[in-house]
């Protein structure tokens, strides 16, 4: 399995230009402000297994994916494991745990090999105060957030596992919080699985099912979505829900 956090801190590195670009709210800055957050930025190479985030740890960086997935859980008193979501690339998390300093409420674990860029708190502050466009986008991420999980919630009383893939292959094509992912999610019917809860099987079964309604694609390495307000759509979800599962 991967390293701890201090080993994954310990590969930092400068970002390239490319890496840069990939950044949704770099654009959002001013020359200044650009260029204290280019300082600053940090990114390295996460291999399956390894931590981002520990609960209980306090927050240093305000983290993205910038290629690979990650997985948000936590661990109940009696060590079961709750996934949240996944972080695909584009997806910037901890806003609000950056915000007033805390310490984690989750993990953040990586699924596969991972490129993961940081900027520390301090920074993250000082854009707070000085940028307009650095606002919007951390209240746009937090507006977004909110309503990803009061939609986790609801999948969570979800008996239908149909419907369980469908939300939350929904929630992990929004363009707002995941800009990077566009039209094609990489990710395999494993990983998956470990996001929903589900058995690789019935995921497996879940996502034939919407490929027969033309909502999706499944793709060597990865799903594409056809119809992205069909899958999103509660008139979609209720017709699945009748369906035998």
């Amino acid at each position: 399995m991967g390293s701890d956090t201090t080993t994954l801190h310990q590969r930092r590195r400068a970002l390239t230009t490319v890496e840069l670009d990939a950044i949704p709210w770099i654009h959002l800055l001013a020359p200044s402000e650009r260029e204290r957050a280019v300082d600053d930025l940090k990114i390295a190479d996460a291999s399956p297994g390894d931590y981002v985030c520990r609960m209980g740890r306090p927050v240093t960086y305000w983290f993205g994916v910038v290629d690979g997935l990650l997985k948000m859980s936590a661990d109940n008193a009696e060590g079961q494991t709750m996934t949240f979501t996944g972080v695909p690339p584009g997806g910037w998390f901890g806003e609000g745990t950056a915000l007033k300093r805390e310490t984690y409420r989750y993990n953040i674990q990586a699924l596969r090999k991972s490129r993961v860029a940081g900027l520390h708190v301090d920074t993250f502050h000082w854009l707070l105060d000085h940028s307009i466009g650095f606002n919007r986008f951390v209240m746009n991420q937090l507006n977004e957030r909110l309503g990803q999980f009061i939609a986790a919630r609801e999948i969570d009383r979800m008996n239908n596992p149909d419907i369980r893939v469908a939300r939350s292959l929904a929630a992990l094509f929004n363009p707002v919080l995941y800009p990077g992912v566009g039209e094609v999610l990489r990710i395999t019917q494993q990983e998956l699985a470990y996001l929903v809860g589900l058995s690789r099987q019935r995921v497996n079964e879940a996502l034939s099912a919407l490929e027969a309604q033309d909502i999706i694609r499944v793709e060597y390495g990865g799903l594409r979505v056809l119809d992205l307000d069909a899958l999103r759509s509660q008139v979609f979800l209720r017709e699945m829900g009748r369906s035998p599962s």
